[in-house]
Protein backbone atom coordinates (compact mmCIF):
# COMPACT_ATOMS: atom_id res chain seq x y z
CA UNK A 1 0.00 0.00 0.00
CA UNK A 2 1.17 3.51 -0.86
CA UNK A 3 0.49 6.08 1.86
CA UNK A 4 -0.25 9.63 0.68
CA UNK A 5 -0.06 12.43 3.26
CA UNK A 6 -2.06 15.63 2.78
CA UNK A 7 -1.56 18.82 4.80
CA UNK A 8 -4.64 20.77 3.66
CA UNK A 9 -7.88 19.74 1.99
CA UNK A 10 -7.22 21.47 -1.36
CA UNK A 11 -3.74 20.03 -1.96
CA UNK A 12 -4.46 16.46 -2.95
CA UNK A 13 -2.59 14.00 -5.17
CA UNK A 14 -4.10 15.30 -8.43
CA UNK A 15 -2.94 13.39 -11.49
CA UNK A 16 -0.81 11.13 -9.30
CA UNK A 17 -3.92 9.95 -7.50
CA UNK A 18 -5.68 9.34 -10.81
CA UNK A 19 -2.68 7.41 -12.07
CA UNK A 20 -2.75 5.09 -9.05
CA UNK A 21 -6.52 4.71 -9.20
CA UNK A 22 -6.57 3.86 -12.92
CA UNK A 23 -3.96 1.16 -12.37
CA UNK A 24 -5.77 -0.26 -9.34
CA UNK A 25 -2.75 0.36 -7.13
CA UNK A 26 -3.70 0.24 -3.48
CA UNK A 27 -3.20 3.58 -1.77
CA UNK A 28 -4.54 5.56 1.15
CA UNK A 29 -4.80 9.34 1.50
CA UNK A 30 -4.50 10.80 5.00
CA UNK A 31 -5.11 14.46 5.79
CA UNK A 32 -2.83 14.81 8.78
CA UNK A 33 -3.97 18.40 9.40
CA UNK A 34 -7.47 17.11 10.19
CA UNK A 35 -6.18 15.17 13.15
CA UNK A 36 -6.06 11.84 11.34
CA UNK A 37 -3.15 9.95 12.81
CA UNK A 38 -0.38 8.34 10.83
CA UNK A 39 -0.05 4.56 11.13
CA UNK A 40 1.81 3.37 14.22
CA UNK A 41 3.53 0.71 12.16
CA UNK A 42 5.15 0.86 8.73
CA UNK A 43 4.15 -2.73 8.07
CA UNK A 44 2.49 -3.07 4.67
CA UNK A 45 3.52 0.41 3.52
CA UNK A 46 5.43 0.12 0.26
CA UNK A 47 6.03 3.84 -0.25
CA UNK A 48 5.13 7.25 1.18
CA UNK A 49 4.14 10.32 -0.81
CA UNK A 50 3.94 13.56 1.13
CA UNK A 51 2.22 16.48 -0.58
CA UNK A 52 2.26 20.27 -0.45
CA UNK A 53 0.69 22.80 1.87
CA UNK A 54 0.75 26.51 2.76
CA UNK A 55 2.62 26.08 6.02
CA UNK A 56 6.39 26.33 6.48
CA UNK A 57 8.39 23.44 7.91
CA UNK A 58 9.73 25.65 10.72
CA UNK A 59 6.20 26.48 11.96
CA UNK A 60 6.09 23.46 14.23
CA UNK A 61 4.54 25.40 17.13
CA UNK A 62 1.64 26.41 14.90
CA UNK A 63 1.39 23.05 13.15
CA UNK A 64 2.48 20.29 15.57
CA UNK A 65 1.74 17.60 13.00
CA UNK A 66 4.86 18.68 11.11
CA UNK A 67 7.09 17.18 13.80
CA UNK A 68 4.96 14.05 13.96
CA UNK A 69 5.31 13.62 10.23
CA UNK A 70 9.04 14.32 10.36
CA UNK A 71 9.50 11.53 12.91
CA UNK A 72 7.40 9.24 10.73
CA UNK A 73 9.51 9.99 7.66
CA UNK A 74 12.68 9.34 9.66
CA UNK A 75 11.46 5.85 10.48
CA UNK A 76 10.64 5.23 6.82
CA UNK A 77 14.06 6.44 5.71
CA UNK A 78 15.75 4.19 8.26
CA UNK A 79 13.90 1.24 6.73
CA UNK A 80 14.67 2.45 3.17
CA UNK A 81 10.99 2.72 2.31
CA UNK A 82 10.67 4.88 -0.83
CA UNK A 83 9.58 8.45 -0.10
CA UNK A 84 8.43 11.06 -2.60
CA UNK A 85 8.08 14.58 -1.21
CA UNK A 86 6.32 17.28 -3.24
CA UNK A 87 6.78 20.98 -2.42
CA UNK A 88 6.18 21.15 1.37
CA UNK A 89 6.73 17.39 1.40
CA UNK A 90 10.15 17.86 -0.22
CA UNK A 91 11.05 20.49 2.36
CA UNK A 92 9.94 18.19 5.19
CA UNK A 93 12.04 15.39 3.74
CA UNK A 94 15.07 17.68 3.48
CA UNK A 95 14.59 18.94 7.05
CA UNK A 96 14.24 15.38 8.33
CA UNK A 97 17.60 14.66 6.70
CA UNK A 98 19.18 17.56 8.55
CA UNK A 99 19.09 20.15 5.76
CA UNK A 100 18.10 23.77 6.25
CA UNK A 101 14.89 25.11 4.72
CA UNK A 102 14.84 28.86 4.11
CA UNK A 103 13.19 31.53 1.98
CA UNK A 104 13.67 30.97 -1.73
CA UNK A 105 15.53 33.71 -3.64
CA UNK A 106 12.27 34.18 -5.55
CA UNK A 107 8.72 33.27 -4.57
CA UNK A 108 7.71 31.04 -7.46
CA UNK A 109 4.05 30.87 -8.43
CA UNK A 110 2.84 29.65 -11.81
CA UNK A 111 4.46 27.91 -14.74
CA UNK A 112 8.21 27.66 -15.13
CA UNK A 113 10.91 25.51 -16.66
CA UNK A 114 13.41 23.54 -14.62
CA UNK A 115 16.59 21.94 -15.88
CA UNK A 116 17.59 18.41 -14.98
CA UNK A 117 21.17 17.92 -13.88
CA UNK A 118 23.55 15.40 -15.43
CA UNK A 119 22.90 13.17 -12.43
CA UNK A 120 19.14 13.32 -13.09
CA UNK A 121 19.53 12.14 -16.66
CA UNK A 122 21.01 8.92 -15.25
CA UNK A 123 18.61 8.70 -12.32
CA UNK A 124 15.90 6.06 -12.10
CA UNK A 125 13.11 8.54 -11.28
CA UNK A 126 13.84 10.89 -14.19
CA UNK A 127 14.60 8.29 -16.85
CA UNK A 128 12.80 9.17 -20.08
CA UNK A 129 12.31 12.86 -19.31
CA UNK A 130 13.78 15.68 -21.35
CA UNK A 131 16.63 17.83 -19.96
CA UNK A 132 14.19 20.72 -19.47
CA UNK A 133 10.65 20.15 -18.19
CA UNK A 134 7.64 22.43 -17.74
CA UNK A 135 6.33 22.43 -14.19
CA UNK A 136 3.89 24.29 -11.97
CA UNK A 137 5.30 26.09 -8.94
CA UNK A 138 3.78 27.44 -5.75
CA UNK A 139 6.35 28.01 -3.02
CA UNK A 140 8.19 30.70 -1.08
CA UNK A 141 10.75 28.47 0.66
CA UNK A 142 13.60 26.37 -0.69
CA UNK A 143 15.35 23.35 0.77
CA UNK A 144 19.11 23.13 1.03
CA UNK A 145 20.69 19.91 -0.21
CA UNK A 146 21.00 17.32 2.59
CA UNK A 147 24.40 15.80 3.29
CA UNK A 148 24.67 12.87 0.93
CA UNK A 149 21.86 14.20 -1.24
CA UNK A 150 22.13 14.48 -5.02
CA UNK A 151 20.83 17.57 -6.82
CA UNK A 152 18.60 16.50 -9.70
CA UNK A 153 16.93 19.70 -10.93
CA UNK A 154 17.42 23.44 -10.73
CA UNK A 155 16.16 26.68 -12.24
CA UNK A 156 17.57 30.13 -12.83
CA UNK A 157 15.76 31.60 -9.82
CA UNK A 158 15.68 28.64 -7.41
CA UNK A 159 18.80 26.50 -7.38
CA UNK A 160 17.37 23.48 -5.55
CA UNK A 161 14.36 22.04 -7.36
CA UNK A 162 14.77 18.29 -6.84
CA UNK A 163 17.05 15.92 -4.98
CA UNK A 164 17.57 12.25 -4.23
CA UNK A 165 18.71 10.76 -0.98
CA UNK A 166 19.85 7.16 -0.88
CA UNK A 167 18.47 4.85 -3.52
CA UNK A 168 14.78 5.67 -3.48
CA UNK A 169 13.82 8.86 -1.62
CA UNK A 170 13.14 12.06 -3.57
CA UNK A 171 12.11 15.65 -3.00
CA UNK A 172 10.48 17.73 -5.75
CA UNK A 173 9.96 21.44 -5.14
CA UNK A 174 7.53 21.65 -8.07
CA UNK A 175 4.10 20.12 -8.69
CA UNK A 176 4.08 17.30 -11.24
CA UNK A 177 0.61 16.32 -9.94
CA UNK A 178 -1.10 19.57 -11.00
CA UNK A 179 -4.53 19.43 -12.64
CA UNK A 180 -7.40 21.84 -13.36
CA UNK A 181 -9.06 21.27 -9.99
CA UNK A 182 -5.88 22.06 -8.07
CA UNK A 183 -5.25 25.23 -10.07
CA UNK A 184 -8.85 26.36 -9.48
CA UNK A 185 -8.71 25.59 -5.76
CA UNK A 186 -5.34 27.21 -5.10
CA UNK A 187 -6.05 30.42 -6.97
CA UNK A 188 -9.25 30.90 -4.96
CA UNK A 189 -7.87 29.92 -1.53
CA UNK A 190 -4.55 31.70 -1.90
CA UNK A 191 -5.90 34.94 -3.40
CA UNK A 192 -4.57 34.59 -6.94
CA UNK A 193 -7.90 34.84 -8.80
CA UNK A 194 -6.62 37.42 -11.34
CA UNK A 195 -4.06 34.86 -12.58
CA UNK A 196 -6.47 31.92 -12.79
CA UNK A 197 -7.27 32.26 -16.51
CA UNK A 198 -3.60 32.56 -17.44
CA UNK A 199 -2.65 29.51 -15.35
CA UNK A 200 -5.47 27.45 -16.85
CA UNK A 201 -4.77 28.61 -20.41
CA UNK A 202 -1.18 27.43 -20.10
CA UNK A 203 -2.33 24.22 -18.42
CA UNK A 204 -4.55 23.24 -21.34
CA UNK A 205 -1.91 24.35 -23.85
CA UNK A 206 0.72 22.18 -22.16
CA UNK A 207 -1.64 19.39 -21.08
CA UNK A 208 -0.40 16.65 -23.41
CA UNK A 209 3.24 17.27 -22.53
CA UNK A 210 2.42 17.52 -18.83
CA UNK A 211 0.55 14.21 -18.91
CA UNK A 212 3.40 12.46 -20.71
CA UNK A 213 6.13 13.65 -18.38
CA UNK A 214 4.12 13.10 -15.19
CA UNK A 215 3.16 9.55 -16.21
CA UNK A 216 6.80 8.81 -17.00
CA UNK A 217 7.85 9.97 -13.55
CA UNK A 218 5.01 8.09 -11.83
CA UNK A 219 5.89 4.86 -13.65
CA UNK A 220 9.52 5.31 -12.67
CA UNK A 221 8.56 5.76 -9.02
CA UNK A 222 6.48 2.59 -9.13
CA UNK A 223 9.47 0.74 -10.53
CA UNK A 224 11.52 1.90 -7.55
CA UNK A 225 8.84 0.53 -5.22
CA UNK A 226 8.88 -2.85 -6.93
CA UNK A 227 12.68 -3.01 -6.63
CA UNK A 228 12.46 -2.50 -2.87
Amino acid sequence: MILIIKHIDIEGPGTLGEFLKNRHIKHQVINIANGIKLPKSLRGIKAIITLGGPMNVYEVDKYPFLKIEGDFLKKALDKEIPVLGICLGAQLLAKTLGARVKKSPVKEIGWSEVSLTKQALKDNLFTGLKPQIDVFQWHEDMFELPNGGVLLAKSNVCLHQAFRFGKNSYGLQFHMEIDKFLIDSWTVRYNRRPYRIDYLFDFFKKRRILEEQSKTLYKNFLSLIKQK
